[in-house]
């Protein structure tokens, strides 16, 4: 794996112990990010692109298990290594209830984290692959519910990703107003409204605008199709 298949976030506030974390992953051939406590943990976090977090249980700021519990609020999968001095059965439980994938008790073998850092990472890539669409340029993220194109970020409100998630499913075929008032507005029946026109017009903008190549197109009298240029 390369790039941010294999970039890691170690959140963890006592030196000592972030170095070695640092020194292990690096030498087995891993990207790393550290923060210090728990709110730069929390903001590092919400940053796509890291395949695996560890989080220490008892940070500065905000609490490892609370900075689990936010990320996923947030819709941030990222698997997360719990790394805790605490032992007992109710901890761990807590750990992986508030959103923790995996649990490691203090003191530890690092050969042992190194191995449950690859099983998460080894899981990332097949929840990526799941949870990511592609169409051309375009990529959509089902989990943090971000469109970009090129890289660069859309700014969309739900319904604009709900609208433009269902042309993505149904990339190359022709979809009609009645099937988009259907399965993005749960409507069935067309109340007489250019709300479907106005709604792709937005996405279209912010899709399509200065872009290369146009995404959305127009099948006059019929509907609108999503497709790239082959």
């Amino acid at each position: 794996m390369a790039g941010e298949a294999r970039h890691v976030l170690v959140i963890e506030d006592d030196v000592e112990t972030a170095e070695q974390l640092v020194d292990c992953l690096k030498t087995s051939g891993y990207e790393v990010d550290v923060a210090f406590d728990g709110e730069e943990g929390l903001r590092r976090g919400l940053a796509p692109g890291y395949a695996v977090m560890t989080v220490d249980r008892m940070l500065p700021r905000i609490d490892g298990i609370e900075v689990i519990r936010r990320l996923r609020e947030e819709g941030i999968a990222t698997p997360a290594l719990i790394l805790s001095a605490l032992g007992e059965i109710d901890d761990r439980v807590r750990g992986l209830r508030a959103g923790g994938d995996d649990y490691l008790v203090k003191p530890f073998a690092s050969k042992e984290m190194l191995a449950r850092v690859d099983a998460l990472t080894r899981r990332s890539a097949t929840v990526v692959k799941e949870t990511i669409l592609r169409v051309g340029d375009l990529e959509i993220d089902l989990l943090t519910r971000i469109a970009r194109r090129r890289g660069h970020k859309m700014n969309l409100l739900p319904r604009e990703f709900q609208l433009l998630e269902y042309l993505v499913r149904n990339v190359g075929q022709v979809v009609s107003r009645a099937m988009l008032l259907q399965h993005v507005w749960d409507l069935h029946f067309d109340p007489t409204t250019n709300v479907i026109d106005v709604y792709v017009g937005r996405v279209r903008r912010k899709i399509d605008s200065n872009q290369a190549y146009p995404l959305i197109h127009t099948v006059r009298g019929v509907g609108f199709c999503l497709r790239a240029p082959e």
